[in-house]
């Protein structure tokens, strides 16, 4: 029987989703899946809803007033809400739909009682659940009954939660659409949830049940603690049995109500481990017709389970594929995590990473991350990774340590092979070695290959159109990584770091010198990310002495205007040419960088150049006039003290002379490259700025010939998706709109440091006591103590900063580096010791502890606290 208001749940399918709602087209999937047993009933569908908002036009102006509403304005969401579900509620019934559901009711049983539960069309998405959200009413007998709460479920899609929580997952209200399922009501002997995936560590390969007397209902509400069950593997691993003194029962009358339980039963398990894993191997079927993990309620009838509604668990990180698809255990990183840019990453941005990148990488969330299984499948190339790894970032190490620790993840060592890992924190390589000496002329030759190469890219792909250009990008990557991989290269950047670890192993031993180099290493000559930063303060030199350039510069501010305009009004003001030109010379040499430019979709300086505005005006404020020189200055003479005082305290150890004569020499390595540290990035942005035009140049001719809407739809698709679009002309229309939904679905996850392909999460944690109570423990990245106002910036181009400001944020990468000039410490979520936050605090001198878990969200804006650059810690003070 079909209906234009009424559908039987057998009719329903997934596909009917704007018809009959997430719940509804998760039930008639369900009612289809072989050995699936569904309380029978049947769909309002969303046109009776359309229906009755088309016949009230109050309400769509209190959607205009809602719309205006600040999500977070509790008061004004509550009241528009109320008056919307108010109307609602009181409206009359379209015409034919009390027949239509009078009728069904017969057909089902009109004597029977139901459960009426909304089914919104955002609901019970892959995407989003919404679970929760609307009303659900149990119990109820009596086709008048059932009307009014039919009503009730469509009134109930404007509640105060839900509401906020559209608003905040940037859905329009107007766009969602309410159906009502209505079906037998089952009377349990138990009832609960099903969990096909941990919900907490996200193991796929482990499920949980949680169960209770009675309905359902008495666990979502909190009435009682359920009996919870873990199974893996078809087995019962672990159970927890609640005391369950109450639970809720229907009413005969209709209604449902709380009742005590009979104390002899509190302490029985609802269910035995028999119908436990009875009802999982349901649940992996149910799992398997869905593809993803699934958050299901169920009923037990005698010893029949009966499945009421089945959602996708939409708050786990998707499992990265594996590269063979072997099926065998694997451990990914987060590539994120290395290269300070955690945020979700569009399509072209993913894709483009990935054909320009040294390792293979693979994509889930948004983000990306290598597989580092075979590096720990023996201890020979274990030892040595996890050292890497712990220098880099000490809580992936000790992620990878417990996962270790386990002994039933990582595949088995080859036979005859020494068992056992090295103990936590021992080093792979002795400490005491002097590294290889490095030829500095190296830099110079490397730098000008780099520049060659650039230019060539630069001159070469001027003239390519169409599938030609892609051809052309696909050898321009391959040059791109035979940069890279140049042996002098990696020699450069491994001369810095060895002596980097072996200075500050090796004074620690002979002096109890905390992070040494942090001081010797002030300064270093040719850093092109730290020259960023005081470039900018030579900028805000020549801008200073002009009140009206100022002036104008603070209404851009305020104005948040981002683009390029303001240039050119600059000249109409005194001195605004000499201000236009220092900007645009600027912009030369570095507007290439940005905030996430490893993400060749973000927005550069040359396109937003907008975006620096902010800094320049705090170094207008805080700084004098030649504050640029006399840093760099300060920081040599510091480094020189620093050298002094060390070499002449090893002198009079004994073998005083040859220690000295080693410093030295990894000393003088040191400054010789690091400064090169940061130069391959710089190389790798400045390509992806031509890679970017080109590709932005390609997209304009595809918008003019139709193919896409608009130019930035390119970043929704990948490199090899537009390469076939150039080629053949064609795209499948929906893709972009689809890319784009999951990509605002991905900002909202969290990227783990580290997950496996069970979907397992490890955080890792420090494992010190050496820190005082109560402090924010991190990785020691700049020595140095600093107390001062944190000052909280998710954005630089938000940040608002005064002198002795301490900058707290998720993430650095060489784009803050001009905010970092006027700072007096640095605190970050995400770092390294060798990632280019933590190299560049050290050339400015600035006490930094980088890794601290959710220090934006643990440390306020404007408390004052105190960073241990040296310690590694945190503290917040009073």
């Amino acid at each position: 029987m079909t209906d234009q208001y009424v559908r039987d749940l057998h009719e329903v399918d997934g596909t009917q989703l704007a018809v009959v709602g997430g719940k509804g087209a998760n039930l008639g999937a369900l009612s289809r899946i072989e050995g699936i047993r569904v309380p029978a009933g049947f769909c309002v569908t969303t046109d009776a809803f359309r229906r009755v908002m088309a016949e009230l036009p109050a309400v769509d102006a209190l959607l205009d007033r809602l719309s205006r509403v600040d999500p977070d304005d509790r008061e004004a969401v509550r009241a528009l809400s109320a008056e919307i579900r108010r109307s609602i509620e009181e409206a009359a019934l379209p015409e034919g739909l009390a027949a239509a559901v009078t009728d069904a009711l017969a057909r089902h049983g009109e004597r029977a009682a139901y459960a009426v539960r909304s089914s919104a069309t955002a609901e019970d998405l892959p995407t989003a659940s919404f679970a929760g959200q609307q009303d659900t009413y149990l119990n109820v007998t009596g086709s008048a009954a059932v009307l009014r709460y039919i009503s009730g479920c469509w009134a109930s899609l404007f509640t105060d939660r839900a509401v906020t929580y559209r608003r905040r997952n940037g859905i329009d209200h107007r766009t969602v659409r309410m159906a009502v399922v209505v079906q037998r009501m089952v009377l349990p002997d138990a009832a609960g949830i099903l969990f096909t995936a941990d919900p907490v560590s996200g193991n796929r390969r482990t499920a949980t049940v949680d169960a209770g007397f009675g309905l359902g209902e008495a666990l979502v509400s909190g009435l009682v603690n359920p009996d919870v069950f873990t199974v893996r593997d078809g087995e019962v691993v672990a159970r927890t049995v609640a005391v369950k003194q109450r639970a809720l029962r229907a009413v005969p009358t209709g209604g449902t109500e709380e009742v005590r339980i009979d104390p002899q039963q509190q302490r029985q398990p609802a269910l035995t481990d028999e119908q436990v894993v009875r009802l999982v191997e349901l649940g992996r079927r149910i799992e398997a017709h869905f593809g993803s993990p699934q958050d299901i309620e169920w009923c037990l009838v005698d010893d029949d389970f009966r499945i009421v509604q089945s959602r996708p668990i939409t708050t786990l990180f998707p499992v990265p594929g594996t590269a063979g698809g072997d099926g065998g255990n694997h451990v990914y990183l987060s590539v994120g995590h290395q290269q300070m840019m955690t945020d979700a990453m569009k399509p072209l941005g993913l894709s483009m990473w990935q054909l320009t990148a040294m390792a293979p990488m693979l994509e889930a969330g948004g983000r990306l991350f290598v597989d580092a299984t075979r590096n720990l499948a023996s201890p020979a190339s274990r030892a040595g990774f996890l050292e890497m790894v712990g220098r880099s970032d000490p809580l992936t190490r000790d992620a990878l340590e417990t996962l270790l620790d386990r002994g039933d993840f990582v595949l088995p060592l080859p036979e005859g092979n020494p068992g056992g890992r090295p103990a936590r924190g021992a080093s792979a390589r002795d400490a005491s070695a002097v590294p290889a000496e490095a030829d500095p002329a190296i830099v110079t030759e490397l730098v000008e290959r780099s520049e060659a190469s650039l230019a060539a890219l630069r001159r070469d792909i001027g003239s390519r159109t169409g599938a030609a250009m892609f051809d052309f990008l696909l050898e321009a990557f391959v040059e791109h990584k035979r940069v890279l991989a140049d042996p002098p290269n990696m020699q450069a950047i491994m001369a810095v770091m060895e002596a980097t670890w072996w200075l500050n192993d090796q004074l620690q031993d002979w002096l109890g010198e905390r992070n040494a180099a942090d001081t010797l290493t002030l300064s270093a000559p040719g850093n092109i990310t730290s020259e960023m930063g005081l470039a900018l303060l030579d900028v805000a030199d020549v801008i200073r002495p002009h009140r009206e350039v100022v002036a104008f510069l603070q209404g851009v501010q305020a104005q948040g205007v981002q683009d390029g305009g303001f240039l050119d009004e600059l000249p109409k003001l005194p001195g605004g040419a000499e201000a236009r030109d220092a900007i645009e010379a600027y912009l030369d040499r570095y507007g290439v960088r940005c905030a996430g430019e490893i993400d060749i979709t973000r927005p550069r300086w040359s396109e937003r150049p907008g975006t620096l505005v902010p800094a320049i005006l705090d170094n207008v404020r805080n700084f004098e006039p030649g504050a640029a020189a006399r840093r760099f200055e300060h920081g040599l003479l510091e480094a020189q003290r620093k050298q002094d005082d060390v070499l002449s305290r090893l002198r009079a150890l004994p073998d005083g002379e040859q220690k000295a004569d080693d410093t030295r020499r990894m000393i003088d390595q040191v400054r010789a490259f690091a400064g090169y540290r940061e130069y391959p990035k710089y190389n790798i942005v400045s390509r992806y700025f031509v890679y970017k035009q080109a590709l932005l140049e390609e997209a304009g001719r595809m918008v003019r010939g139709g193919l896409l809407a608009e130019e930035e739809d390119v970043f929704h698709l990948t490199f090899q998706e537009l390469h076939d679009l150039a080629r053949t002309g064609r795209v499948d229309g929906g893709l972009v709109q689809r890319r784009k939904e999951a990509f605002r679905v991905h900002q909202a996850l969290t990227p783990p440091r580290l997950i496996t392909s069970d979907g397992e999460v490890l955080s890792g944690a420090y494992r010190r006591d050496d820190v005082p109570a109560g402090a924010l423990v991190g990785l020691p990245v700049s020595a140095g103590i600093v107390e001062g106002r944190a000052r909280v910036v998710l954005d630089m181009a938000q940040a608002d900063l005064d002198a002795g400001d301490i900058l707290v944020t998720t993430y650095t990468d060489p784009s803050w580096s001009p905010v970092f000039v006027a700072v007096a410490g640095l605190v970050t979520e995400v770092g390294g010791l060798m990632t280019h936050g933590a190299v560049i605090a050290r050339e400015y001198g600035l006490p930094a502890v980088v890794g601290v878990e959710q220090a934006t969200r643990l440390i306020r804006d404007g408390q004052r606290i105190r960073v241990h650059g040296a310690g590694g810690y945190v503290e917040i003070l009073s």
